[in-house]
């Protein structure tokens, strides 16, 4: 039986996909490489950027043409967090700008704390040698 595998994946959705998402990695590389930033900052930077982008209505543009390559990263969680603040808003008026973004990203949120613990489990840690 031969599988048509042009029916099964929209192998340019792929590509933009991986391109936009490879892009958003390669300037967090490039953040870690050539400043003195520390990770924890790239991360707070990355999702701060999604949020007012997300906020602004730019990052849908992103969002639209990458699909997974926008949403998966730090800048789609951020993006994620101002799209329920401002969902949250328009239902329940000021309480939703504080709990529309935690109830749009729980699911998020509740994956990255259940796999941090398997992975806690599963791995050795060690020190990292000064």
């Amino acid at each position: 039986m031969d599988i048509d595998w042009a029916n099964v994946f929209n192998w340019m959705s792929l590509l933009k996909c991986f391109v936009v998402g490879g892009l958003i990695c390669i300037i967090g590389q490039i953040l870690i490489d050539k400043t003195k930033l520390t990770p924890a900052r790239i991360l707070v930077i990355f999702v701060t950027t999604g949020a007012i982008l997300g906020g602004l209505g730019i990052y849908q543009y992103v969002v639209d043409f990458a699909g997974a390559g926008a949403t998966v990263p730090l800048t789609g969680f951020g993006y994620n967090l101002a799209k329920g603040a401002i969902e949250g808003v328009k239902d329940t008026g000021l309480i939703g700008a504080f709990t529309g973004g935690v109830k749009a990203s729980a699911g998020g949120i509740a994956a990255a704390v259940f796999f941090g613990y398997l992975a806690s489990l599963i791995s050795k840690p060690k020190m990292k040698k000064q």
